[in-house]
């Protein structure tokens, strides 16, 4: 796993690929849950979904949405070299206009990770909750966005971003929700039906 981070970066790609625990941690959840249907918005050089991937049952599948080509193009070869590119449909485009194609499609995914563009995380959503299953999980990283969504004071469009979402999911019905500090902050929300919704 290492040599993939190091050939993401090699590549050119940003350093933001999630930390090795928070790998970790979505190849335990991925696993835990059963999950056979795995989203993710947001691939990069592909680790995350590698880590994913690894959690799954037999026959089951990952689809991850990337909007760079450059990123997709690395995250395709680490995919291959990492022996899941079987088990990972790589979807390229904005990651808004890939969720409506998932939803016309009739797609619907047990767990869903995101780890995209921070402004838009809140936007992200609702998109996201028209795909998830009852009981899925919701996983987002970046959550406490380097404890700067703990400021008041720090009115950055980025920040401002996370700091939305993380309010959504405090606050939405459908969903049940916790923040852990772990890494940069990992968000974990089940999908509920709306009168299943444990209450604040």
């Amino acid at each position: 796993m290492a040599d993939l981070r190091r050939r993401s970066e090699d590549a050119g790609l940003p350093p933001i690929t999630v930390p090795p625990l928070v790998g970790r941690l979505l190849t335990l959840l991925v696993r835990a849950t059963g999950a056979r249907e795995v989203l993710e918005v947001g691939t990069l050089g592909g680790y995350s979904a590698v880590c994913l991937a690894r959690g799954l049952p037999p026959g089951g599948r990952v689809t991850t949405i990337e909007r760079e080509e450059r990123h997709a193009a690395v995250a395709a070869a680490n995919l291959r070299r990492a022996g899941v590119a079987d088990r990972v449909e790589l979807r390229r485009g904005p990651a808004r206009e890939v969720l409506a194609a998932l939803e016309r499609e009739g797609r619907r995914f047990d767990f869903l990770f995101l780890d995209a563009d921070k402004e838009n995380y809140s936007a992200y959503l609702d998109a996201l909750l028209a795909l998830a299953r009852p009981g899925a999980l919701l996983v987002a990283d970046n959550a406490l966005w380097h404890d700067r969504v703990l400021d008041p004071t720090d009115r950055d469009p980025t920040t401002e971003g996370v700091r939305r979402f993380d309010e959504a999911l405090a606050r939405h019905p459908r969903l049940f929700s916790l923040l852990l500090p772990v890494g940069d902050g990992v968000a974990l929300a089940v999908v509920t039906a709306a009168a299943d919704a444990a209450p604040a």
